[in-house]
């Protein structure tokens, strides 16, 4: 039986919650994925969601990952897609392929460049921009619920946050029903990035994507890349934790339970958490999610 678009679970009475995983290397990352997905089952997740390396570099993995979840453990699956590396008829054969395997929603993305760059450069015969991959998607299987990404911080590439919710207004106008947020650690500018999406148009739900902090250096890599910034108040109570792992992912549960609790009572749609497959944050933080 085909998935139900996520578009239609917005209608809820009550705010969706969601996670995201990322294909497993080997057998290890097999089980970790496994047994993370056997524990927050019982939590009944509206959709998880698949994430597609760089110039489809994961792609064989992304599928088989994705049939696994919503075979395995009946969940509603997302998987990612991006234009990185792949012809527009390379992007209708795969829309076609994932549409067959009964999966009805994709988070339709430009992608990050290859390895070894800095900035994209879509290939000759290929798609420059997210909205273009929407609009492929929307014509080549119309009943997709297509997904796309949102940066309250503003996309480092940007030239201005005024130009990024311009673009992010044209991947709506292709046909997107939903926007995700990259991870942001002050709630206000998830505020007032939703704000700015009004007043430009943008009517679909933003949903905030969240990412519990489990180490120092793993959340500077995500925020560096991200262009996102940690407040002053968390900053402090990162370096009073030093080193220790467990005081630090401690810290970081508990700033993510308050910034869930202030999403949830100021209206927001839902919270989708990056858990890089481990199911400990998103366990504590259950609860919270569902308001």
């Amino acid at each position: 039986m085909p998935d139900r678009p996520i578009s239609e679970l917005f209608s809820r009475l009550r705010p969706l919650r969601s996670f995201e995983f990322f294909p497993p290397k080997d057998d290890a990352g097999t089980e970790m994925l496994c047994a993370t997905a056997a524990m927050l089952r019982p939590l009944a997740p509206d959709f998880v969601s698949v994430t597609y390396g760089a110039g489809g570099t994961t792609r064989d993995r992304t599928a088989r990952t994705c049939e696994l979840l919503r075979r395995d453990f009946g969940f509603t699956v997302m998987p990612h897609l991006t234009c990185v590396g792949h012809t527009p008829a390379e992007l209708a054969e795969l829309a076609d392929r994932i549409h067959a395997g009964g999966f009805r929603n994709i988070m339709a993305l430009r992608g990050d460049p290859p390895r070894g760059q800095t900035t994209y450069v879509p290939r000759p015969d290929g798609l420059g921009h997210a909205s273009d991959l929407v609009a492929l998607l929307k014509a080549r299987q119309p009943d997709l619920c297509l997904g796309v990404a949102g940066y309250p911080e503003k996309h480092p590439a940007a030239p201005s946050p005024e130009a990024d919710v311009a673009n992010l207004r044209r991947k709506v106008d292709a046909g997107a029903a939903f926007v995700t947020t990259q991870l942001f650690f002050d709630n206000a500018v998830y505020h007032r990035f939703v704000e700015r999406c009004r007043a430009a148009g943008i009517t679909v739900p933003v949903l905030p994507g969240l990412m519990p902090l489990l180490s120092r250096r793993q959340i500077q890599s995500f925020a560096a890349m991200c262009g996102t910034a940690l407040p002053a108040p968390l900053q402090a109570r990162l370096e009073a934790a030093g080193e220790d792992p467990e005081a630090v992912e401690a810290i970081g549960v508990d700033w993510a339970r308050e910034q869930i609790r202030d999403l949830i009572v100021h209206g927001a749609p839902g919270i989708h958490l990056y858990i890089l497959n481990r199911s400990k944050a998103a366990l504590a933080l259950a609860d919270d999610m569902a308001g």
